[in-house]
């Protein structure tokens, strides 16, 4: 699906989406297992966003603690009822502001972030739901838990640091085809009695239904093209 310049459409693009997020459930026969839509927000501003959440939609991911700390607090008291998920890396220095913030973080990866977060959820007595990052393309380049210590990494967050681990969350490599890598996450999830599957981004989320996904992640194919890098 191509990006659409960036205006009113989102709302109308929003409706696309979520129509062939449709057809890739029944295609799939998974109209009782309905995917959640994560709009990403990154990078746009909170009058960007508001077409969207005038539409109804309020499950939105960003990359930034920061970045989020800027927009969603006020958006939050004009709208009821937002999820914010965090889908990008997280600094160890950042996760006191990440369990307060968000209501899902997609990117638990290493022991000091596991640490960390379990550090604050006690402290804070906030709790947000929990995805370990998997780096599925072994990719010098990109966060997640290399394949072969998925297994030992999420029994660690489990039994060392006390975390509640809900799924998986992976970004398979741009130049390959991504269902290998949506088919080992799933493998990965069902080995771990795991029940949340993020992944799946604007060029390949009707994929991502097939294998399980609970969550899709798309941002430019509802907001349009990125303003700034």
């Amino acid at each position: 699906m191509d990006p659409h310049p960036l205006s009113a459409d989102a709302r109308a693009n929003l409706d696309v989406v979520l129509h062939a997020i449709r057809r890739a459930e029944r295609a799939a026969h998974r109209e009782a297992e309905p995917v959640t839509l994560i709009a990403v927000s990154k990078t746009f501003d909170a009058e960007d966003i508001q077409p969207v959440l005038d539409a109804g939609h309020r499950v939105f991911g960003e990359n930034r603690v920061q970045e989020a700390q800027g927009k969603w607090p006020a958006l939050r008291e004009a709208y009821e009822g937002v999820e914010l998920h965090l889908i990008g890396p997280l600094q160890s220095n950042k996760a006191a502001d990440a369990v307060a913030l968000f209501d899902v973080i997609h990117t638990i990866d290493r022991p000091k972030i596991a640490g960390a977060i379990a550090k604050e959820i006690e402290a804070q007595g906030r709790a947000p739901k929990l995805f370990v990052q998997v780096n599925t393309g072994e990719e010098e380049q990109k966060a997640g838990v290399a394949p072969q210590d998925v297994d030992a990494f999420v029994k660690a967050c489990r039994e060392q640091y006390g975390l509640a681990i809900e799924g998986l969350m992976c970004i398979p490599p741009f130049d390959e085809p991504p269902a290998p890598h949506f088919a080992l996450l799933q493998k990965f999830a069902k080995r771990n009695g795991l029940t949340g599957l993020s992944m799946g981004m604007s060029a390949d989320f009707a994929e991502a239904v097939p294998f399980g996904a609970t969550h899709v992640r798309v941002g430019s194919a509802i907001f349009g093209t990125r303003p700034k890098a």
